[in-house]
């Protein structure tokens, strides 16, 4: 039986995916929790140790020191612990990808230089200290500033003057600090704007190659201030040409980063001018999104990422539906007092699941503040149109009842 040891965050969506697709796999789990979210009774799998996976110099001896057994592979379930996961790889002597080219992936400034020097299409860019804005208003407006290390699209906004991206610089400096220790002096990313069409890919690399497991639609309009996502919707319409010109630039973004295994989720913007990726991820799709891949490949994303860590076949298209997931929005900031209708957006038709992940008394906020999802709506249909339909007229039949929140 192969064994594995697994990086999860108690907090984590697709904690339980995980360990659900290793039970069907017969792959034995060494669990490994961030400290900092301590893990919920009930697993039935106690963690090997908990250990604070944004600091990775103090977490990789404590979790050397604790592995009483040798493991076949070590993975992150989410972006939180892919620093240390590989990390331990190379001590571990297991295949994977090595910490510098998760490195290029996870910060947004080294993507950007990435792209540079292997002459993808960027945006003009340019990583700013402090409050210092002089150097990003001569790239010309708009602009985005970032946070370089964030994901889930906190710590990023669109700014349209000066006053604007004084004011963003500020509060992203504040959202980048708040979740990330030791992050005063990492400074920020601003870019310009980069108008189109917003994607995502899906893939798994082997030996260097990216077999693409979805492309998906962003129906909704990401023009900002903010990027909250909403809706993504498989089999993509974009043209096959567009498509495979997307799965080129992943590939060609990979292997200048040195990224050559595993599963990754890549983001970008297409129009006239071609193909812009704004990121990618060495891990699978956020939240529950993975579930989708049920509908059109027979597994989960969990199950994917397991089959590659161990090697065993991975899935090909089984099926010509399409699918959809709508990440329900959070329309203010505020205290959650429950969410109504469940049962009604159950009964909408091509509708499969409703799961509300967020708990009554929850602080909810939106993107650029917020990093946790209210829940997930999924739709399985014969068309991409109807599958996005049921995904809206599901959340119509939703009330949200948040209490806003007053701040002095």
């Amino acid at each position: 039986m192969p064994r594995l040891l697994l990086l999860l965050p108690a907090a984590g969506y697709a904690n339980q995916d995980f360990i659900e697709a290793a039970s069907r796999l017969g792959v034995e789990l060494v669990t490994c929790a961030d400290y900092c979210h301590r893990l919920a009774p009930g697993w039935g799998l106690p963690p090997l140790m908990s250990v604070p996976f944004d600091q990775p110099d103090a977490a990789f001896p404590q979790v050397l020191r604790a592995l009483k057994q040798p493991v076949d592979a070590v993975l992150a379930a989410d972006d939180h612990g892919v620093t240390l996961a590989a990390r331990l790889r190379v001590a571990l002597n297991l295949p994977g990808n090595s910490p510098e080219a998760v490195a290029r992936l996870t910060d947004k400034l080294h993507f950007r230089q990435l792209q540079q020097t292997a002459g993808l299409l960027h945006p003009a860019f340019v990583a700013i200290q402090d409050h210092d804005a002089n150097a990003a208003k001569a790239l010309g407006f708009p602009l985005v500033v970032k946070a370089r290390r964030l994901n889930a699209s906190r710590g990023v906004i669109r700014v349209d003057d000066a006053v604007q991206l004084s004011r963003a610089i500020q509060q992203v400096q504040r959202i980048q600090k708040r979740a990330q220790r030791g992050a005063d002096t990492l400074g920020l990313l601003v870019e310009t704007f980069i108008p189109g069409i917003e994607v995502a890919l899906d893939g798994v690399l082997t030996q260097g190659t990216l077999q693409v497991l979805a492309v998906f639609d962003k129906p909704d309009p990401l023009n900002g201030p903010y990027f909250e996502e909403t809706l993504y919707v498989t089999p993509s319409r974009l043209t096959d040409a567009t498509q495979t010109e997307l799965a080129a630039a992943v590939q060609r973004a990979c292997e200048a980063a040195g990224v050559s295994e595993g599963v990754i989720h890549a983001e970008a913007r297409i129009n006239d001018a071609g193909v812009w990726l704004l990121e990618i991820a060495p891990r699978g799709i956020g939240g529950l999104c993975g579930r989708m891949f049920t509908a059109t490949l027979g597994m989960d994303s969990a199950e994917i990422v397991l089959r590659h860590a161990v090697g065993l076949p991975l899935p090909t298209r089984t099926s010509a539906d399409a699918a959809g997931v709508m990440m329900i929005p959070i329309p203010v900031k505020g205290m959650l007092r429950g969410v109504d209708g469940v049962s009604a957006a159950l009964e909408v038709l091509h509708i499969t699941g409703v799961e509300i992940t967020a708990q009554p008394g929850q602080l909810m906020a939106p993107p650029p503040e917020g990093a946790a999802y209210l829940g997930f709506i999924f739709s399985r249909a014969a068309t991409p149109a109807a599958a996005e339909a049921a995904l809206r007229a599901a959340h119509a039949a939703l009330d949200i009842r948040i209490q806003p929140l007053v701040e002095s």
